[in-house]
C-alpha cells in the first residue's frame, strides 16, 4: 500500500515589510523588519498585509505630523493605518520615523542609532496594532508591549549572529 506524505501544517503568511529611505540614510533593515514582525505577531496576529517603514527627515516629518495632527513641529514616530491588513498584499499601514530626530535621541541616551530606530519602528508598529499612550492606563499597557517586543527581538537578534558566526568557521 503506498503511503501519502504526511501533510504540512498550513502556513499562515508573514507581514511583508518594506523600507523606503534605509539606502539613503545608510541603515540597515533586517533587525527592524524583524522589529515590525514581533511587533505584528505579538499584538496583532491577524495581520498579514504589508507595512511600509519611510526613514526620512525632519522636514519630511514635521509637514506630516503638521498636516495629520496640526503639530508643526518634527517629531520621532508617525504612524498611518491604511488597511486591515487581514490577506497577504493587502495594505495594512506605514510607520514614518525621522532618522534625523532619532540620531539625537539616540545620542542623548547613549545607545546606537539602530538600537533607537528600533525602539521607534515598534512604538509605531504598536500604534498600528491599536496600541495608544493618551491615558496613563494605556500608556503603561504600551511600554509593557514595546519591552516585550524589544527583548524578543534582542534575543532573536543574538541568536542570528550566534548561527552566523558558526557558519562562517
Amino acid at each position: 500500500m503506498k503511503r501519502e506524505p504526511a501533510r504540512q501544517p498550513r502556513r499562515f503568511s508573514k507581514p511583508a515589510i518594506g523600507f523606503i529611505g534605509a539606502r539613503r540614510w545608510g541603515v540597515a533593515t533586517r533587525a527592524l523588519a524583524l522589529a515590525v514582525r514581533e511587533a505584528l505577531a505579538a499584538e496583532a496576529p491577524h495581520v498579514r498585509g504589508d507595512v511600509t517603514v519611510v526613514l526620512t527627515s525632519d522636514r519630511d516629518v514635521r509637514a506630516l505630523n503638521a498636516r495629520y495632527r496640526g503639530l508643526d513641529r518634527p517629531t520621532d514616530v508617525l504612524s498611518f493605518e491604511i488597511g486591515d491588513g487581514r490577506r497577504a498584499g493587502e495594505p495594512f499601514g506605514d510607520i514614518v520615523v525621522s532618522v534625523e530626530t532619532a540620531r539625537r535621541q539616540a545620542r542623548s541616551q547613549g545607545v546606537a542609532l539602530d538600537t533607537e530606530l528600533r525602539r521607534l519602528i515598534v512604538h509605531g508598529a504598536l500604534h498600528l496594532s491599536g496600541h495608544d499612550h493618551h491615558e496613563r492606563a494605556q500608556a503603561a499597557r504600551m511600554a509593557a508591549a514595546a519591552r516585550a517586543v524589544l527583548a524578543r527581538v534582542e534575543r532573536s537578534s543574538a541568536g542570528d549572529g550566534a548561527s552566523r558566526a558558526r557558519s562562517a568557521r
